[in-house]
Order: structure tokens, then C-alpha cells, then sequence
């Protein structure tokens, strides 16, 4: 049995031999994101053309640090790939996405890029989404108010924090509410209903955006899943 580390490694690797020269690459945000950027960095530093947009403010200072070539995203019409993390994601690779505080970009990023694989070790991998608190970007504005609302959904939000540093601020200068509903049984109808609340800037709800997700196993293989609720295996590995 492989360690957490270790699938998270695996899987962002399969990924990124995904990407060719040539390509216009969107970077994800997170742990399991990370490894892919450095797997990229090397392939660039041997040699490989690519220009890349990142969806994170660490992950644009990680990706200089790598060389990888990146591009303001006003160059830019379409990504040819994205490969980024999950926090949860079930069998019809819908994700819950936001924990790493990028959601917003992410969003932005994957509806841009003409295919978003998904990266992520096996424990991210659930039969219903919900576990896992889902992060809404709200504005500080009346923000207690937007809280309100979401607590009306029937879960209970927390405002991130930082340690001693009091609230937690993106990227965009916005809150993140992390929402526990301990279960999400129909993500498509709940997206669409903090979709519509004043206040609300985005939500870590993906739905219809992955088509595929690289899952890391214990066994140190890798599991795949496409959008047609599928598997298959990596034609990498063949």
C-alpha cells in the first residue's frame, strides 16, 4: 500500500502526460495540483514548449519557480487542457472543489478549457457528495446576512479563518462560508439554489465540467474515470 502522498503523486503525473507541446495549460490549485505543476516544470525544463495560466496566486509563484512559461488569461480564448484537484467527487465526476480557497478561478478556468481532468488520490473518490463542507465565495458585504441564507439551505457555515489572522480572504478579496450539509443528494438542484442568492460569488459545486478524473489507489495503481460514467484504463498504462 501506497501512502496519501504517494496517490496524490501518482495521479497527477498520469495527468500531465496529457499535456504536448504546443499546448495552452491551466494549473489547478491544491495538493494533489501541486505535483502536477512540478511534474510540468521538469518536462519543461527538458525541453517541452507549452504556455500555461494559473488559477491561484500560489500557483502562478509555484510555476515561475518551475520555468513554466505563463500567459495573462486576456491572451487567451481557450485552454486546450486544465488538470486540477477535487476534494470530492463522485462516479458521475461531479467534484466539490474550493478547499485549497481557488473556486472561483478554478471555475472561471475549467469552463474555458476545452477538456479538465481532475487529479486526485482514492479517498476523494465518494458515492455522495457532502462529506466534505462545501466552500461558497461570498462578498464581505452583509456577509452575515448571506450566511443566513445559506444556513436556510438546511446546513450549518462556518466563515474560514486563518490562525490568528481572523478571516480568511481569496485571491479576489472575497469570505469563503464552508457549508456542512453531511450529505448533498441532488448537487444539480442545490447548485442552482445558492446560484441564485444575493451574495453569493461562486460556489465549489463542478457539475458537467471534468471529463475525466485520474484517481490514485492504494495499491499505487491508477483508476479512471470519464464523463460518460465510465472507467477505463489510462491508455498510458498500456
Amino acid at each position: 500500500m501506497v501512502s496519501e502522498y504517494n496517490m496524490k503523486k501518482i495521479a497527477a503525473e498520469h495527468a500531465t502526460k496529457y499535456v504536448q507541446a504546443g499546448m495552452k495549460v491551466g494549473l489547478g490549485t491544491g495538493s494533489t495540483a501541486y505535483y502536477a505543476i512540478l511534474k510540468i516544470g521538469e518536462m519543461v525544463r527538458d525541453g517541452l514548449s507549452i504556455q500555461a495560466v494559473a488559477t491561484s496566486e500560489a500557483s502562478e509563484k509555484l510555476a515561475v519557480e518551475q520555468g513554466i512559461p505563463l500567459i495573462p488569461m486576456r491572451e487567451v480564448d481557450r485552454l486546450d487542457l486544465t488538470i486540477d484537484g477535487a476534494d470530492e467527487l463522485d462516479d458521475q465526476l461531479r467534484l466539490i472543489k474550493g478547499g485549497g480557497g481557488a473556486l472561483l478561478r478554478e471555475k472561471i478556468t475549467a469552463f474555458h478549457s476545452e477538456r479538465l481532468v481532475i487529479v486526485a488520490d482514492d479517498t476523494k473518490a465518494v458515492t455522495q457528495l457532502g462529506a466534505f463542507p462545501l466552500p461558497v465565495e461570498i462578498v464581505p458585504f452583509a456577509y452575515e446576512w448571506t450566511i443566513q441564507s445559506l444556513t436556510q439551505l438546511g446546513c450549518t457555515v462556518q466563515i474560514r479563518h486563518k490562525p490568528d489572522e481572523g478571516f480568511y480572504v481569496t485571491d479576489n478579496g472575497n469570505y469563503i462560508a464552508d457549508c456542512r450539509f453531511q450529505e448533498i443528494p441532488n448537487p444539480e438542484e442545490l447548485s442552482s439554489r445558492i446560484g441564485c442568492l444575493p451574495g453569493v460569488v461562486e460556489h465549489g459545486l463542478f457539475i458537467g465540467m471534468a471529463d475525466q478524473a485520474i484517481i490514485g489507489c492504494q495499491d499505487g495503481t491508477v483508476r479512471i474515470l470519464h464523463s460518460g460514467n465510465s472507467a477505463a484504463k489510462n491508455p498510458f498504462d498500456s
